[in-house]
């Protein structure tokens, strides 16, 4: 979860890792510094 004007490639880059280690192939970033909540909403995929 994040509270960022905006989701840097950083924030991809430390799910991704946190994916890798943990052996999951699916997590989201949520970002709720965002007007509606679907527009904070990142899905990011391990291993496809």
């Amino acid at each position: 979860m994040k509270a960022v004007p905006t989701i840097l490639p950083v924030h991809r880059s430390q799910l991704l890792s946190y994916l890798r280690l943990g052996g999951f192939r699916l997590g989201f970033l949520l970002n709720f510094h965002v007007e509606h909540m679907r527009d904070g909403i990142v899905r990011l995929v391990n291993g496809l």
